[in-house]
């Protein structure tokens, strides 16, 4: 008995007997309204507990020799699908020009809705017997070797579609004045598709795979090669201030999707109101790598943007397009997705519980005790 009664001194939670308790009004207030607290509280950190919270870290990017896929979508109401080509161009010296792989285009007419939907090139009826570099119709069983009609490097140099003529024109520095008179256009109905799809719009969308540098890709009227270590750009012939290039951009995108990025262009529009030019998005991209909760790696990336008109009457003239220029951030966000553990779920639990009930106390004694001395003062006025 004499270790338990010991034990029973070491209570550090008296009783009171019942007859002693006084309640009052004010303390059955702060009762119920520290209840109120105390759940609210409660239902705050049982949401905590349930939803992960995502953790931001800032490392320096070391990875190296990695691609970049760019997600793109975006239409140009006023410009035809046959006259819009997408090129890639980055400063390790990789180009890649009139893009056609893993790119869907859509003619869409004035009130954008969807003519006809391809994933190749222009296309055209077939002529079945093309003219020949010596000037006769293909016969049977014949190797066919196209004429460069007079542009030719050598006597046995064939030109076998529209393109190699007119780079074989751009090589010796001659304009392609007349390409509705050229076999090869014509067999190809390059200039017949782009003349049926006068006045309508076009919807691009699809991915680029590009080297993980600095660079650049854009949307042109016309076709893009290299000659001489020089960019040339061939307008096929028309007024370059036909081309309008008012743009929506749907969606873009630097590689995968993760919960919880913002993507700033998705759904940007820009209309040209005068005369036509280059427009320009300046972005830096940010490398993202986000970790779920079960610790599935998700590399991807965020960007910022900022963007610049360049008019085509000033000198030297740019070229009409849409351009998108891309550098990388040094800097690599890594967000992690965490829950909090069960033991630091109950011991917030615990700190709101015993908080409030001793905040509320000492509440209630200051609320009690006031009433109290102030009772003993207005009695002792009487008695005076």
């Amino acid at each position: 008995m004499g270790i338990l009664d010991k034990l029973k001194n070491l209570d550090a939670y008296p009783k009171i007997n019942e007859d002693f308790y006084s309640r009052t009004l004010s303390g059955g207030l702060i009762t119920m309204i520290s209840s109120i607290v105390i759940i609210l509280l409660f239902i705050s950190e049982a949401r905590l507990y349930i939803y992960s919270e995502t953790e931001t870290k800032l490392i320096v990017d070391t990875s190296r020799g990695e691609r970049l896929r760019i997600n793109f979508d975006i239409t140009f109401p006023s410009l035809a699908c046959s006259l819009v080509s997408v090129d890639t161009v980055d400063i390790s010296g990789e180009q890649h020009y009139d893009i056609r792989h893993d790119i869907t285009k859509k003619r869409l007419d004035h009130s954008g809705n969807v003519i006809e939907s391809r994933q190749d090139g222009i296309g055209a009826p077939k002529i079945e017997r093309p003219l020949q570099r010596h000037g006769g119709r293909l016969e049977h069983n014949e190797t066919y070797c196209g004429s460069c009609y007079g542009a030719e490097e050598s006597d046995d140099a064939c030109c076998n579609s529209c393109e190699e003529v007119q780079e074989a024109y751009q090589k010796k520095g001659w304009a392609l004045s007349n390409p509705d008179l050229i076999d090869q256009c014509i067999r190809e109905g390059f200039f017949q598709k782009i003349k049926e799809e006068e006045g309508e719009g076009c919807n691009i969308h699809g991915f680029l795979d590009v080297n993980k540098v600095a660079g650049n890709f854009h949307f042109m009227p016309g076709k893009s090669f290299h000659h001489s270590k020089i960019r040339v750009h061939d307008l096929l012939a028309f007024p370059t201030e036909s081309y309008d290039i008012s743009h929506k951009i749907n969606k873009l995108s630097f590689g995968k999707e993760f919960p919880g990025v913002i993507n700033p262009l998705d759904g940007a529009q820009w209309t040209q109101e005068a005369s036509s030019g280059m427009y320009q998005y300046f972005i830096k991209v940010v490398p993202t790598i986000y970790t779920d909760i079960r610790g599935r790696k998700i590399h991807s990336n965020q960007f910022s943007v900022t963007e610049h008109f360049k008019d085509g009457n000033v000198y030297p003239k740019p070229p009409p397009g849409v351009f998108f220029f891309y550098d990388f951030s040094p800097i690599k966000v890594i967000f992690t997705e965490e829950t909090k553990s069960l033991l630091h779920f109950l011991t917030n639990l615990c700190a709101i519980v015993g908080g409030v009930f001793t905040v509320s106390g000492i509440i209630d004694a200051f609320i009690y005790h006031g009433q109290r001395a102030i009772k003993k003062k207005m009695e002792l006025g009487k008695y005076m």
